[in-house]
């Protein structure tokens, strides 16, 4: 091979190596180039569908906000109650105005759903019934149902096992065991009335009761029903047993019923007249024309003798249970109940307290460990000694003889 071939060949060879390292480069700044579109590519992606779904946003938005100025916008509707249903399709309705008025139905109610006595709301031009609303009842009365029960167990009551055991068989049992009265083919007690004197437990039973039992547990204070107008008292307890017919099985318990609830008398001021209206659909509601359902009565007095005697007879009431001051053995007991957290010396003797205390009811009891409590807590003591319960019985000593207001022989 000659010299100048060689020459040749070399300079080719190196040509060859700058072109390909020229279309390597080129290739590698290409797909660098490339990598950068792609990013610009998925971030304007991303973009558009943000912008997207905030357009979506803010569309949604629009439309909620439009339709809420519609809504407001929309005439007042007037609310009535419905007085008959016509054959024709009618329905004469009495407006909260007063006059009363045959009108049209909506064709979206199902005519069928529209009875005498129910709310429905009409139209504010032609006074065509356009929804049924829910029946009224007043917020007091919502009130009234007991959602967290008390703390409290029949354990926490002293001296009274008899009464315990008289209102569990009456309250209790007929909701938790009904079978056990159809199997005898009795109806079970449909009122209880406990009385006694101030002190003695009555209101702590109730609460025992409220605590044990699943049923609704409605509570007011006899008082609570008395108003200021002309049948707001009657309207008030029309609405408590409707709510408690509605969340049967429910127990209603009725403190200081004696408010509501005493003799009718001739000699009566307007005053009185309006509590009498209360008393009597109290009467009604309790055992009338209507039928009461899975709905139990608990009330509790001091003043039994003042009571009326159709709020007493059977039907109505069909257990009366004593609540009697408690005895020395029961006031031993409810020493130990109210000091059973406290921590006591050792020269502390119960049953000495207990004789020492004749004619205190289960108040002045709890009142005096109390007291004796804060004697030590004066002193910064660790414990409660006798000389601090003997001082607490020497400072609220109750009287030495608490008569029974009861008269005797009322009740067989």
């Amino acid at each position: 091979m000659s010299e100048t071939q060689e020459n040749r060949e070399s300079q080719i060879g190196i040509g060859s190596d700058d072109f390909s390292r020229y279309l390597m480069d080129r290739i590698k700044i290409l797909e660098e180039r490339n990598n950068v579109l792609k990013e610009q590519a998925n971030k304007i992606e991303l973009e558009r569908r943000f912008t997207e779904n905030q357009k979506l946003k803010y569309e949604r938005e629009l439309r909620q906000l439009k339709s809420e100025l519609e809504r407001l916008k929309t005439p007042p509707m007037i609310v009535g109650n419905v007085v008959d249903v016509l054959e024709n399709g009618k329905v004469i309705i009495r407006s909260s105005t007063g006059p009363q008025f045959v009108v049209g139905a909506s064709q979206l109610i199902n005519s069928s759903e529209i009875v005498p006595g129910m709310r429905v709301s009409l139209n504010y031009q032609t006074l065509a019934v356009t929804g049924i609303l829910p029946s009224s009842r007043d917020p007091f009365v919502n009130g009234m149902e007991v959602i967290e029960s008390p703390d409290v167990s029949y354990s926490d009551i002293g001296g009274l096992d008899e009464q315990i055991r008289e209102v569990r068989e009456t309250v209790e049992m007929p909701l938790t065991r009904p079978e056990i009265f159809e199997r005898i083919g009795i109806e079970p007690p449909k009122g209880v009335l406990m009385y006694g004197a101030p002190g003695t437990g009555k209101t702590l039973l109730a609460k025992a009761v409220a605590s044990q039992t699943k049923a609704t547990f409605i509570r007011i204070v006899g008082s609570e029903l008395v108003q200021k107008y002309i049948g707001e008292g009657a309207r008030l307890v029309r609405d408590l047993f409707k709510m408690a017919k509605e969340k049967a099985p429910s127990i209603i318990f009725i403190d200081e019923i004696d408010s509501i609830g005493a003799k009718r008398l001739d000699t009566a001021t307007s005053g009185d007249r309006e509590v009498q209206r209360t008393l009597m659909q109290l009467l009604s509601e309790m055992d009338g024309f209507n039928a009461r359902g899975n709905v139990r009565i608990i009330a509790a007095t001091n003043r039994p003798d003042i009571l009326d005697p159709a709020l007493l007879r059977p039907g109505r009431f069909d257990r009366f249970i004593p609540i009697p001051m408690p005895d020395t053995e029961a006031r031993a007991i409810i020493f130990k109940i109210h000091s059973r957290k406290m921590k006591l010396s050792d020269d502390v003797d119960i049953d000495k307290l207990a004789s020492l205390t004749e004619g205190s009811n289960g108040s002045d009891l709890r009142a005096i460990v109390m007291e004796a409590g804060m004697f030590a807590v004066r002193e910064e003591r660790y414990s409660i000694g006798m000389d601090d319960f003997l001082s607490a019985i020497k400072k609220l000593k109750a009287p030495a003889e608490k008569q029974n207001p009861l008269p005797e022989g009322m009740f067989v």
